[in-house]
């Protein structure tokens, strides 16, 4: 597939191949575009302040566990927060509410998998002003919105800003699409904060405070039975594993599954990949595992059996500190 041979050619190349060159000039295109998007943008403020996680690489970084972390983090300080999102990949660009009932076609996974884990208010939009009024008009209570990857949305006014990498960093270091970035490394200094979801000391300069952050993978879930729960140890003698992963990295879950001592046949898939049936046929007579983001989308698809491994965001208690100093509008040293 094109798209996974482009993000090896960013990723694990590190320099430019021959066939990237011929991308040259789309690339100048897209940085202009990008520069002229931001230039003629007229941010809305919301009545509360708002937190943007994102990131200037394309691809998943980590930023919807990174999400769910701050807003626990956030209740446990008193704060009542909501989400907003552009609910990527779903049908329609309308505002609307993610519910416990809503599917992946009309609000997207990632909206979805952050409304049911953390029982906050979340609503999608392609505008992400519009769809935080509508949060706020439904939802009173709500003090502090997080917007989950929008750092390129420049029409929704902001007031802490997060650049998540993972380990794969900047790649080969040049824009769309010769290379992974969204913006230039310029952009890093006026960020609050960068998170590292295990990006190496040392891999990336940035002017502001960096704070790592690493995912801790929990108990296995069954899809068709959440109650059931085994550990890694269990499912190593059931006999075939197939992993399925539909994420911006797909390595990262494998990886995450071998250092658990799980031996498995990979299925890599396009990032926000809706499943059908025949996607599936591969695990027939085996056990699948799954992240949490693909079993939103495979809820309802008839399959054998099928386990979900949910991860939690680590990080320092002095990122949340930081973050509530700047919202209550303190100095922070």
């Amino acid at each position: 597939m094109f798209a996974r041979w482009l993000q090896r050619q960013w990723f694990e190349q590190r320099r430019l191949t021959p066939a990237l060159w011929l991308f040259a000039p789309l690339s100048a295109i897209y940085a202009g575009l990008s520069g002229l998007n931001r230039l003629l943008a007229k941010p809305r403020r919301l009545p509360v302040p708002v937190v943007v996680v994102g990131n200037i690489t394309v691809g998943g970084a980590g930023k919807t566990p990174l999400t769910l972390w701050l807003a626990e983090q956030l209740r446990r300080r008193g704060w009542h927060p909501g989400v907003v999102s552009r609910g990527y990949g779903r049908s329609g660009d309308a505002v609307r509410p993610v519910l416990a009932d809503s599917t992946p076609a009309e609000v997207g996974d990632e909206p979805l998998l952050i409304a049911r884990r953390s029982g906050i208010p979340v609503w999608v939009g392609r505008s992400r002003a519009a769809a935080g009024e509508a949060l706020l008009l439904a939802h009173p209570e709500v003090d502090v919105v997080l917007c989950d990857d929008g750092l390129q949305h420049h029409a929704l006014a902001r007031d802490v800003e997060l650049a998540v990498f993972d380990a794969r960093g900047i790649g080969n270091g040049w824009r769309l699409p010769v290379g992974p970035l969204r913006e230039p490394l310029s952009r890093l200094g006026s960020v609050d904060a960068v998170v590292a979801n295990g990006l190496p000391a040392g891999a990336l300069s940035s002017p502001v405070p960096r704070f790592d952050m690493s995912l801790r993978p929990g108990n296995f879930y069954r899809l068709d039975d959440p109650a059931q729960t085994c550990g890694a140890a269990a499912l190593r003698t059931r006999g075939k594993l197939h992993a399925l992963a539909g994420i911006g990295n797909p390595q990262r879950f494998f990886a995450t599954l071998q250092a658990l001592g799980l031996d498995c046949e990979t299925h890599p898939f396009p990032d926000h990949h809706r499943y059908t049936t025949a996607d599936l046929a591969f695990a027939d007579g085996g056990i699948l595992l799954m992240t949490e983001k693909d079993a939103v989308k495979c809820t309802n698809l008839p399959m054998g059996e099928a386990w979900v491994l949910p991860v939690e965001a680590e990080l320092s208690p002095a990122l949340i500190d930081y973050i509530v100093e700047k919202l209550r509008g303190r100095q922070v040293a």
